[in-house]
């Protein structure tokens, strides 16, 4: 149960790029809140909360992965790629103001998912840093860290694309 979990039920078993797949789900939740119109607080709540599990999950049951794996970092861990991508959709709901089209949403969501992948296989300052930390902190952490960043760069674009639509 402990590598289903950390998995994603299945994700991070997939053969090719499961870090990809294990990030695709809060992308697709993200679009589909927005696209059902939940309010933004409470699309903010549920990306909280997947941030919340994925990181729970990762710190809790990455030990179990890596001792039957013998990997530091196993690739079917992708409860990480799930904390970091929601970290890149949690303020965006928040502080993106006024009513948003379904293409932009859409636009919005796939932008998102992009640059998180760029930064989590790139991992700027202090993602190399923070995959030294012991087991799971260290799988999580740097995941976080990506999914600030693009969280960063996702405002700025999403700021200056809406308002190119409202100025």
């Amino acid at each position: 149960m402990k590598r289903l979990l950390t998995s994603c039920f299945g994700l991070g078993w997939l053969p090719i790029a499961p870090g990809t797949w294990g990030s695709l789900p809060p992308a697709v939740v993200f679009a589909l809140l927005y696209y059902f119109g939940v309010p933004a607080v409470l699309i903010s709540i549920v990306m909280a909360v997947l941030v919340l599990a994925g990181a729970v999950v990762c710190i809790k049951f990455t030990p179990v992965v890596i001792a039957a794996t013998g990997k530091t970092d196993p690739r079917e861990v992708v409860a990480d790629e799930l904390a970091g991508q929601a970290v890149t959709f949690l303020a965006i709901p928040l502080l993106a103001a006024g009513t948003v089209s379904t293409s932009q949403i859409l636009t919005t969501a796939v932008l998102g998912f992009l640059l998180f992948r760029l930064f989590d296989i790139v991992k700027p300052w202090p993602g190399r840093k923070l995959e030294k930390l012991p087991e799971g902190w260290g799988v999580l952490a740097d995941d976080l860290s990506s999914g600030v960043y693009a969280a960063i760069v996702l405002l700025v674009c999403f700021r200056l694309w809406i308002a190119g639509f409202t100025g």
